[in-house]
């Protein structure tokens, strides 16, 4: 390990001095680095790489992250699936829109095949104008063009664009004029009583793919031609320059860009366009080829969303014996991106707790009759029966996480040693939680020796293992500390959630399991 570039090696330190532990930014210029930067020492452990560096400063990269192999951002044909049409022979991507907002693995499975597969329907979206925007709200912004926020795409008296007309539309991408294309497009059916006015999708990708299999020349000449994409009408003028085909700094499919009908005048020399022509014309036939197209129907209440970059789109002529009527917006990648890895995220935080609840969990709690996840979800259930904010119910089910030794901590609290589990709970919980959270947790204990300290009953009633672990933790407070205690802003939760804490030991109360507040807590999460 020690042969790696010092200056990757530096510039990647993870530590808080060289990077804001709240964003992952980092803290110094690459300049800052001196001119003769060295590794001094360094030290191979099972956990990864400490590095002491010649300019003093100390580096600790954990194995994980040193054996990662390189990745990308998923915008390149490395990270789709690339598909024909038989392969959705048991159905298209698609789920119900109750679902997708009610559930964050739901809505976690319908971005994931929009980033993979390029695309995916959601069922039973209210039918309703400007719906549409909402379904974009609900995982990144909607991109205004001069089309305005949304479009509506049915049989307009004086179309500005062949989409507002029944005419069939062959497989092509939206705004190749613009730059950045949008990325991504939704379509939102309003109304689909029509004969005809079928979708389709192409991934554009695969045919791409194709071509440079089939024709790695033509493939050259549609990456390196930039190609004019013009729109204008009375109010608009738009171009933008770029190749049908465009790939990284690797060779990769990025984007494609295929839309007959906003292709300009290309100039270039005789051989230049005889040989662009004869690769364009070969990419086209690809696109139609019948093995590559998906054909289906949306009807009232389904919302496509798909890759702008990747497919293109097409439909069937329809007639005008019944009313067809979509309602469309634009979106983009990035954000759709950020929300599935946001999504992720608190899926892996969420998947950590339910596994020291399992584990760690099952183990018995400070001398009481019940276990440590026992304890919680018991509180967690007081704290939902009483009706409490979800942000209490939160509190409550995590309130002893600090009493965790394997992720936490390796202090003993029942060996008279004050392991500070509020503290060290809320500070850990604090990566994905905010303060309505963590603050009841961290002041629990607290609120423990206050409660003692204002209603001498309160103690009276403490089981025997509570009252030792109150001598551990400084006993009641004072009257001086109850009345500072009393005017923190999270008192008078902290003491709700120690209320319910201390109804929580009774041996074998049923209780819903961890899963049943899964929601509630993905729902509270930063």
């Amino acid at each position: 390990m020690t042969e790696l570039p010092p200056y990757w090696l530096r510039d990647n330190c993870p530590c808080a001095e060289c990077r804001d532990p709240r964003n992952g930014q980092k803290l110094f210029q690459i300049d800052d680095l001196p001119q003769d930067l060295a590794v001094a020492a360094s030290t191979e452990t099972d956990g990864g790489l400490e590095v002491l560096w010649s300019d003093g400063h100390r580096s600790r990269y954990p194995l994980e992250w040193l054996d990662a192999e390189r990745d990308g951002d998923g915008r390149t044909e490395e990270g789709k699936r690339l598909w024909a049409a038989a392969d959705f022979a048991h159905g298209i991507p698609e789920a119900r829109w109750e679902a997708y907002l009610a559930d964050p693995a739901e809505q976690a499975a319908v971005l994931t095949a929009v980033r993979r597969s390029g695309f995916a329907v959601l069922r039973g979206v209210p039918a309703v104008e400007r719906q549409v925007l909402t379904v974009a709200e609900s995982f990144g912004y909607v991109r205004v063009t001069n089309y305005g926020e949304l479009f509506d795409v049915r049989v307009e008296p004086d179309p500005n664009n062949l989409a507002f007309t029944s005419v069939a539309i062959a497989p092509h991408t939206d705004n190749p004029y613009r730059d950045p294309v949008p990325t991504l497009q939704l379509l939102h059916c309003l109304e689909n009583s029509a004969t005809g006015g079928d979708s389709g999708l192409v991934d554009g990708f695969r045919a791409a793919v194709l071509l440079r299999d089939e024709a790695p020349a033509d493939f050259e000449t549609l990456t390196r031609t930039p190609v004019p994409f013009v729109f204008r009408d009375r109010r608009t003028e738009l171009r933008a320059d770029r190749p049908l085909i465009e790939v990284d700094a690797l060779g990769r499919i990025r984007e494609v860009r295929f839309n007959n009908r906003s292709i300009g005048t290309l100039r270039g020399s005789s051989g230049e366009l005889t040989a662009f022509y004869a690769a364009y014309r070969r990419f086209a036939a690809i696109t139609l080829r019948p093995e590559l197209q998906l054909a289906f129907r949306l009807d009232r209440g389904d919302c496509l969303v798909f890759d702008n970059t990747r497919l293109l789109h097409a439909r069937t002529a329809f007639q005008q014996d019944g009313h067809r009527h979509l309602q469309g917006c634009y979106a983009d990648l990035d954000t759709l991106g950020s929300t599935l890895a946001v999504l992720h995220r608190r899926a892996a935080a969420l998947d950590a707790i339910a596994g020291l609840f399992a584990g760690e969990g099952a183990g018995e709690y400070l001398g009481e009759e019940v276990t440590m996840a026992e304890h919680m979800l018991q509180a967690a259930a007081a704290a939902e029966a009483a009706g409490a904010p979800d942000h209490l119910v939160a509190a409550a089910l995590l309130h002893d996480v600090g009493h965790f030794h394997g992720a936490l901590h390796g202090r003993n609290l029942m060996e008279g040693q004050d392991n500070w589990h509020s503290d060290t709970g809320a500070d850990w919980l604090a990566r994905w939680f905010g303060p309505e959270v963590t603050e009841p947790v961290r002041l629990h204990v607290a609120a423990k020796r206050y409660l003692c300290a204002v209603e001498p009953d309160y103690r009276q009633r403490l089981s025997e293992a509570s009252e030792y672990t109150l001598t551990v933790q400084g006993g009641p407070m004072d009257e001086r500390q109850a009345a500072a205690f009393a005017e923190l802003p999270g008192a008078a939760d902290a003491v709700a959630v120690r209320r319910w804490d201390e109804q929580a030991k009774a041996a074998g109360a049923p209780t819903p399991g961890f899963e049943h507040y899964r929601p509630l807590l993905a729902a509270l999460m930063h």
